[in-house]
């Protein structure tokens, strides 16, 4: 028996993925995918009616779908980051001419793939043991999501969470004199973690060890000084290149970002007891690889005092497929399916 056409989607404020995915082999596998620029449409009812209509003619229309949104989702509605959108699971199923759909938090709706990943899509960064416990993400991108996943006959309840938000706490007095700054350039009371763990936090850990006079010759200070302004220039990723590259101020830079980073993932760990295993995503994983499997951010991970023990024998697991939220989609998508018993 395989399932019907499922309807995918991963949408944010820049851009929306769509793709339409059949089983094969048990196996999700995609039939057809389309890339539109967000900001070019009035909504997502006349995309989703354009997709639809477009698709080859070989292709069933779904009866279920699921589209990951950037924005938080409640009493099946969500508003989108970034763009005038207000979304409604009953008004997109009517425009899509589709049985169901459902509207899920781009970051929460990764737990629904993590069972499901193969090795083309994640890399382990630490061995451990894995139980049928609850299950957790985090990952830096813009800002820092973070989800978990708790087991139930059957798969998984995705609880999705703005712990990216909670308090962060310096460690060190490195961390210390970094927070005092960031607080009065930013103009705030108080910092989350995610001022510091997230792409952003990148440019900004950059941007306070370019204030020291010793550095005002370095070829980064102009594009961090214009990026402070206004951040118009892609400072994080170049703080990247350049420590790729063996420039030791941005390798330090990049150095207490993924100790911060590590010292989040195993805060989560902790406040979860995720035992049925870790995951790092967002947009920073793949880029990030390397670091994620270094030292600085697995040391930080584990060091959490009597439980050190407990994280280092957790498996943590980077998911670096780009499409993760799409296939993650489809895979809510066949939830769906199968719960309301359409097989075909």
């Amino acid at each position: 028996m395989a399932l019907s056409t499922l309807l995918a989607g991963d949408m944010g404020g820049t851009k929306t993925l769509l793709a339409l995915y059949g089983i094969k082999d048990g196996r999700l596998t995609q039939l057809y995918q389309q890339r539109f620029m967000s900001s070019e449409w009035t909504s997502l009812e006349p995309m989703l009616k354009f997709f639809l209509d477009k698709r080859p003619s070989d292709i069933e229309a779904p009866e279920h779908g699921c589209i990951a949104v950037a924005g938080p989702v409640n009493n099946r509605s969500a508003r989108i980051t970034n763009l005038p959108w207000q979304l409604n699971e009953d008004q997109l199923a009517a425009a899509a001419s589709i049985r169901q759909l459902e509207l899920d938090n781009d970051f929460g709706v990764l737990i629904y793939g993590l069972p499901h990943f193969d090795e083309t899509q994640q890399v382990v960064l630490q061995e451990g043991e894995v139980h049928d416990g609850p299950i957790a993400i985090l990952g830096a991108g813009t800002g820092l999501g973070m989800a978990r996943g708790i087991r139930i006959e059957g798969g998984l309840i995705a609880l999705s969470s703005e712990g990216g938000h909670r308090e962060f706490a310096p460690r060190t007095e490195e961390e210390w004199q970094l927070a005092c700054w960031l607080k009065h350039d930013l103009g705030v009371d108080r910092l989350s973690v995610e001022r510091i763990v997230s792409g952003t936090g990148l440019g900004h850990i950059a941007t306070w060890l370019l204030q020291n006079p010793h550095t005002q010759q370095h070829p980064l200070q102009p594009v961090a000084q214009e990026w402070r302004a206004n951040k118009s220039s892609d400072l994080p990723a170049k703080v990247g290149m350049a420590a790729a590259q063996g420039d030791p101020l941005m390798q330090r830079a990049q150095t207490i970002w993924l100790s911060a980073y590590g010292s989040a993932a195993g805060d989560l760990a902790l406040q979860e007891l995720c035992t049925g295993g870790l995951w790092v995503g967002g947009g920073t994983a793949a880029k990030q690889l390397a670091g994620l499997q270094s030292a600085a951010f697995l040391k930080a991970l584990r060091q959490k005092g009597r439980f050190e023990t407990f994280l280092g024998g957790l498996r943590v697991t980077a998911v670096i497929d780009p499409e993760a939220g799409l296939f993650s989609a489809a895979c809510r998508a066949r939830i769906l399916a199968e719960s309301s018993g359409t097989l075909s």
